[in-house]
């Protein structure tokens, strides 16, 4: 039976969103292929989605996928401490450590799961978290329920870092220093050498989320191996929902880290494991990913004629950030966008701080250098009004 008082209650705070136009809905999207979906009855070129390699729809990867779930079944039943734990992780694993020369990995269901799982088992009330202000919900979640003391320095700024640090790490038992790789919402790379040296000098854990690195920047293997010399992070995250075109949250560490990741982490402890589907593609992903350098340099390639073509500075990613101010003015040019046949999350507060409500635009290796093209004449007169 319904609760007046409740229904009351969130009728409230959707008003609240209506009226800084930051409501948002669940559009139905087919995605057709790599490059193109099908919303509201029309069909666009998407730079909209995370599918950097288009490997979702990469045969191999479907096949992979059928197969493993006509073996082993659609779910895997039960977290992976009782029976979920099926003969495919041992492969996935295996390869993720490999890729990203560390001992270990560890597989959870999700890259939420991943953070709010590892952040609290490595950081406690008597420890320090200093993380980068542009980090990612989740990292600031895991940070929330860690109950450490926690402090953000300036984007991408190893100096305010560095500051923070000098003033408070002898005041802790442990620090994490915790930043994404490549930024989901701008797109840049985070400075990881300067990161890892400040976290050698301060006895500091350095955690990377590299969702958005993963079989794009570093040959494919990621932020840690994208500067002139790999860069030893302690905790190298990532998910499997991206360029491996699959689903899933990882973290590769020593074997030792991941054992107690294993044994304590509690999102994996009591989360149900993976469809074997889902594990199987993933691994059959992370082997294209791991043996065709062309196809992984694609996505920063596209991106780059993008931003050439619009006399941007070059992209350091797949992804491309046009920020618009005014939340109503970015979903304006994203219905634009969509008149002229291409579909651009239009992205608002609060995935980003007030007054930068911005078109996040995602290049895929599917994408073909008439679409970047055609894409950047569709922005010229969005650009030109800011």
């Amino acid at each position: 039976m319904p609760d007046p008082s409740l229904d009351e209650f969130a009728t409230r705070k959707l008003q609240a969103l209506e009226r800084r136009e930051l409501r948002r809905s669940l559009p139905s999207t087919e995605k057709i292929d790599g490059r193109r979906v099908r919303s509201r009855g029309h069909e666009f070129v998407s730079f909209a989605g995370n599918d950097y390699l288009g490997l979702s729809h990469r045969p191999e990867v479907v096949e992979a996928s059928l197969e493993a779930t006509r073996r082993y079944g659609a779910g895997a039943n039960a977290s992976r401490l009782i029976t979920g734990n099926h003969p495919l992780y041992a492969e996935l694993e295996t390869r993720l450590a490999a890729l990203k020369n560390a001992g270990d990995a560890v597989v959870f269901g999700s890259g939420y799961l991943t953070n709010i799982g590892v952040i609290p088992l490595f950081a406690g009330e008597p420890d320090l978290i200093v993380m980068d202000e542009h980090c990612h919900s989740c990292l600031i979640g895991g940070a929330a329920l860690s109950r450490a003391s926690v402090v953000s320095f300036a984007h991408n700024d190893p100096s305010d870092a560095a500051a923070l640090l000098d003033a408070r790490r002898r005041r802790y038992r442990n620090c994490l220093l915790l930043t994404e790789g490549v930024f989901s919402m701008e797109g840049d790379l985070a400075p990881l050498p300067e990161l890892a040296e400040l976290a050698a000098r301060f006895d500091a854990w350095l955690m990377t989320d590299d969702a958005h690195g993963l079989g794009v920047v570093g040959g494919g293997r990621g932020s840690s191996f994208a500067f002139d010399e790999p860069v030893g992070v302690s905790l190298q995250m990532g998910t499997l929902s991206k360029a491996a075109g699959a689903y899933g949250g990882y973290i590769c560490a020593s074997h030792e880290v991941c054992e107690l990741i294993r044994n304590r982490a509690r999102s994996f402890a009591f989360s149900t494991g993976l469809p074997p589907g889902t594990v199987a593609a993933a691994a059959r992903a992370l082997e294209i990913i791991a043996t065709e350098p062309e196809l992984v340099g694609l996505p920063r390639s596209r991106a780059r004629s993008f931003t050439a073509a619009l006399e941007l500075p070059a992209a350091q990613s797949a992804i491309v950030p046009l920020v618009l101010g005014g939340a109503t003015r970015t979903i304006e040019a994203g219905l634009t966008l969509q008149e002229a046949g291409f579909l651009v999350a239009a992205i608002r507060p609060p995935t980003v701080p007030a007054g930068t409500s911005r078109l996040r635009i995602a290049f895929s290796a599917e994408h073909t250098e008439r679409d970047v093209q055609d894409l950047a004449d569709a922005v010229r007169p969005i650009l030109s009004e800011r």
